[in-house]
């Protein structure tokens, strides 16, 4: 380990920390322009890189993802920060124009998506809200927004992120969170999985690095725990598991343990985290068609193997309704589903140990032993099952069984077995069919507010919440450091909230054309994430231009590669 490349960078972040953190507006701002453009310029290697990483065919619809959850993301979240700043600017608010309502009981929401006419056309009848916490009101929500900015003679600190392995985009987003919401200069560690993107990644934050705004470093273990505990670093940000987090915080080994039991954390300094959990999907009863079961058990099949598993909000608990005479129809679509998903190798290490693990649950139905899909079915939910506190991060789905007379004692019953008896806050789904949410709807609102998670996707994964860059992302507020969970602190936030509970994404029970056939009225197609999606690669890679571009031209193949999806 070469500490003095390590100690020079540090350095270097430390001498123009107070530079980055006072810049003024416009120049900040032209940075982004210059990261906008050199991101769309190395687009495609990016891309491409993670395609041939992961043993993905370039050509293969399945490529999309990388394309979805890498450039398309990040130049999003540029394109929401570049308008926020503007306005900022301009002395206007950065929620400016944001319908902003109540809940019931008081609680302030904020409708961050959409926010134009394009964004109501690409996911149609979509919706993003953001939920705050207690205490924030319509009157005083501007008190917590873009706090780092209303502060006119700002502190700079150096900030380490170690980053994320699987989804490609998480490393420049925590890298621009951190600089843009929180005015901090950056060192990256990258992780070993994935570090074949820093490359990349150097070149498309060029005007950074060679002013000393960011700095990249590689390696393992030994080089994030020098870090992590150099004089030099002032804050920390992982992506990561819960023990990672533990081993930081409280040291690793017995003494480690002996000091998280005791709370005798060995950091002192602060440190936010994005750590995964167990996600549930909850299923509603209701009055369900033949293509509604096939539609939703690509959906779940798509929140299982999407990314190969390999994602911290992967559904890892089905919660189905017991009494439902649809239940065996749609487990029998998931099975059906997720046996004939295209191939792809399970390249997150430890992937094969992890299931081989499910394997051995006596109730345990191995799909397809190359890539590792397994069903573990029907559960016992009272008993203390490895399902539903250890992250499998594969494709291993488990599938319960809840009681309920009715949806509206279904959902309080599932709501109750999700909060108490899974490990982790950080995404939970519901489907529900559009006439039980009519019929019901007191209790689905009841639902979405008793449900303990920072991101919930209803009639859509919640990865949606991932996706939408006004968004914040991360776990239900509360957590402690001898109890993390899945982490603590937001990110992707470009609307800059500082006190958020919770991102609740709405989507479609129906896609197009189905939708105009039972009155739904919206023209909503396959989305371009479901692993069935037969032109994902093609509507990814050119709404990715789209969005870094602003090239409306792009529109019409944009449409039809959707509809052919």
């Amino acid at each position: 380990m070469d500490t003095q490349i390590i100690d020079k960078g540090l350095a270097t972040l430390q001498s123009n920390k107070e530079r980055w953190a006072r810049l003024p507006m416009v120049e900040k701002i032209d940075y982004l322009d210059r990261t906008i453009k050199r991101t769309v310029e190395f687009a495609k290697d990016w891309a491409m890189a993670g395609s041939k990483a992961k043993g993905l065919d370039p050509n293969s619809p399945l490529s999309g993802e990388e394309w979805i959850g890498g450039p398309y993301a990040f130049l999003n979240w540029m394109q929401y920060m570049k308008k926020t700043l503007q306005k900022l600017n301009s002395g206007k608010s950065a929620i400016d124009n944001l319908k902003i309502s109540e809940r019931p009981n008081g609680q302030t929401v904020a409708r961050v998506y959409p926010n134009n006419f394009f964004e109501k056309l690409i996911l149609s009848n979509s919706y993003i809200d953001v939920w705050m916490m207690e205490g924030v009101t319509q009157k005083n929500l501007e008190d917590s927004v873009a706090l780092f900015y209303k502060n006119h003679n700002p502190n700079g600190r150096v900030s380490l992120v170690l980053g994320a392995g699987n989804v490609s985009s998480i490393v420049p987003l925590d890298i621009f969170y951190k600089l843009y919401a929180e005015g901090e200069v950056v060192m990256i560690k990258m992780n070993p999985i994935n570090d074949y993107l820093g490359p990349i990644f150097e070149k498309i934050f060029a005007p950074f690095i060679e002013n000393g705004f960011i700095k990249f470093v590689y390696g393992g273990g030994d080089i994030g725990s020098y870090l992590t505990h150099h004089d030099d670093v002032e804050t920390i940000h992982i992506t990561g598991s819960g023990r990672t987090h533990d081993v930081i915080v409280f040291g690793g080994g017995e003494e480690g343990q002996r000091r998280k039991s005791e709370n005798r954390p060995i950091l002192t300094k602060s440190i936010s985290s994005e750590l995964g959990g167990i996600s549930p999907t909850i299923v509603v009863p209701g009055p369900w068609s033949k293509a509604d079961f096939k539609f939703q058990a690509e959906n779940i099949a798509t929140q299982k193997l999407q990314n190969a598993g390999h994602n911290c909000i992967a559904t890892q608990v089905l919660i189905m309704p017991e009494e439902w005479i649809g239940t065996e129809k749609l487990l029998q679509e998931v099975e059906k589903t997720i046996t004939n998903a295209e191939s792809r190798p399970a390249y997150y290490p430890g992937a094969e140990d992890r299931q081989n693990a499910a394997r051995q649950h006596p109730k345990a139905k191995v799909l397809d032993s190359g890539v590792g899909r397994t069903i573990i079915y029907d559960v016992d939910t009272h008993l203390d099952e490895p399902c539903f506190t250890d992250e499998y991060f594969s494709p291993v789905l488990t599938t319960v069984s809840i009681s309920g007379k009715d949806p509206a004692e279904f959902l309080l019953e599932a709501v109750k077995f999700a909060n108490e008896k899974l490990d982790g806050t950080l995404g939970a789904n519901i489907i529900i069919h559009p006439k039980t949410i009519k019929a019901h709807k007191a209790a689905l609102d009841s639902a979405i507010a008793d449900l303990k998670y920072g991101g919930i996707g209803v009639n859509t994964w919640c990865a949606l919440a991932f996706l939408g860059a006004g968004a914040a992302w991360g776990a239900y507020p509360g957590h402690t450091l001898d109890d993390i969970q899945s982490g603590n602190g937001v990110v992707h936030n470009a609307f800059l909230f500082d006190k958020p509970q919770k991102t609740v994404a709405t989507g479609p029970f129906r896609n197009f054309p189905r939708s105009i056939l039972s009155g739904d009225l919206h023209m909503a197609p396959r989305p371009p994430w479901f692993v069935t999606n037969k032109t994902a690669h093609k509507t990814a890679e050119r709404l990715t231009y789209l969005i870094g571009t602003g090239n409306l031209l792009k529109l019409p193949g944009i449409f039809t590669s959707a509809l052919r999806g």
